[in-house]
């Protein structure tokens, strides 16, 4: 019993460290995202817009999928670091190629329209699975 309780002594400032630098990397890249969008989803949401809070909901754990994926495999807080914005820059450039792809999603969802919510949530948890997948190595933890 002792050396589970020194193993978490040891052990929780590190999972702190981690944890909240990823929490942090999950704020700082739902930001750039909402700043990004091409409607206000905030305000839509504000609104009473299901399709724009569908949409964010989406976004956010489209986000957060190869966030998880970094920290799960990440040695070290600058391995996280590396990793992490990596990802999150290749996330918020394909969100950006899926909207473009998707030219009437944001009249859609302005209009709210839970069907292109939901297409737009499929594709971008979809990609976020892929790239989360290719982060991982089940034998060294990183590619």
């Amino acid at each position: 019993m002792t050396a589970t309780f020194e193993s978490f002594r040891q052990g929780f400032p590190d999972f702190l460290l981690m944890t909240g630098t990823a929490g942090i990397l999950l704020l700082v890249a739902s930001t750039i995202y909402i700043l990004l969008t091409p409607w206000k989803e905030l305000a839509l949401v504000r609104g009473g817009n299901g399709a724009a809070g569908l949409a964010l909901a989406g976004a956010i754990a489209g986000l957060a999928i190869p966030i998880a994926s970094c920290l799960a495999s990440s040695l070290t807080l600058v391995d996280l670091l590396l990793w992490g914005s990596v990802s999150l820059l290749l996330q918020l450039l394909t969100y950006r190629i899926i909207d473009m792809i998707l030219r009437d999603i944001p009249a859609r969802i302005q209009n709210d329209e839970a069907g292109a919510a939901i297409v737009l949530i499929a594709a971008k948890v979809s990609v976020a699975l892929l790239l989360a997948a290719g982060l991982w190595d089940p034998n060294l933890g990183r590619v």
